[in-house]
């Protein structure tokens, strides 16, 4: 643990606290935390106390990202949803990435937020 250091005002010492780091998390993290908060009050509360909070949703965050990132990309290829169909016909194409992405995110929330 870091010492603590003090500056003066006055006939006072006041010491210089910082606040912690925000966590860097996305979408997946911020829906981690919430399902957390929600249905599993201990263990939010277990690493809030612990200052493992942030690591948690940062690692969950990452991986999530990781994992939606190949759903989508090997759906794509099995799909046959290519460069060529999006400059051949639009449409389609927004449809069906629309359709993949929302599988993909039906995945990452069924198999690591809410796991």
């Amino acid at each position: 643990m870091s010492k603590l250091t003090y500056h003066r005002e006055g006939d006072y010492l006041i010491p210089n606290l910082l606040p912690p780091p925000a966590p860097k998390i996305g979408v997946w993290g911020m829906r981690r935390r919430r399902y957390l908060q929600q249905y599993h009050d201990g263990i939010y509360t277990g690493l809030l106390l612990s200052g493992k909070l942030n690591a948690h949703l940062e690692e969950m965050d990452r991986s999530a990202n990781e994992m939606f990132d190949l759903i989508v990309k090997q759906h794509t290829a099995c799909d046959g949803v290519t460069e060529a169909l999006k400059t051949s016909d639009q449409m389609t194409w927004v449809g069906q990435m629309n359709e993949i992405k929302s599988r993909a995110v039906e995945v990452v929330l069924t198999e690591l937020i809410y796991a």
